[in-house]
């Protein structure tokens, strides 16, 4: 079990950038495997970046690729999404999840959202246009 606290999120000119970062809690986080998603009104939860256990091995999706970087930090338990250029279509809520992380070389990462097994409450992204 482990559970996942985002923070980071507010409001921000186009242009703009945020720090997101999710804190881990209850168990080893290094045997995790994590992601970001997010879900802006009235649209489904989509995949934004994932990274695997041991940090070696990054995805991002297209629409965020070179804007967003995604980082973990395995002493403190934490995994964090740099965001810079925002656009006013990055509004959305963005969720920290996780998942454990099944290959022997911990390069393995996850983009689906039924793969993933915790997730955290969300925090609110807002860009202004």
């Amino acid at each position: 079990q482990v559970m996942l606290v985002e923070s980071g999120g507010g409001l921000v000119q186009a242009g703009g950038s945020l720090r997101l970062s999710c804190a881990a809690s209850g168990r080893t986080f290094s045997i995790f495997a994590a992601g970001w998603f997010r879900q802006a009104p009235g649209k489904e939860r989509e995949f934004v970046s994932a990274i695997s256990r041991s940090g070696g091995s990054t995805y991002y999706a297209d629409s965020v690729k070179g804007r967003i970087t995604i980082s973990r930090d395995n002493a403190k338990n934490t995994v964090s999404l740099q965001m810079n250029s925002l656009k006013p279509e990055d509004t959305a809520v963005y969720y920290c999840a996780a998942v454990i992380a099944t290959s022997v070389s911990g390069a393995r990462y996850y983009t689906r959202i039924n793969e993933y097994d915790y997730w955290g409450q969300g925090t609110q992204v807002t860009v202004s246009s």
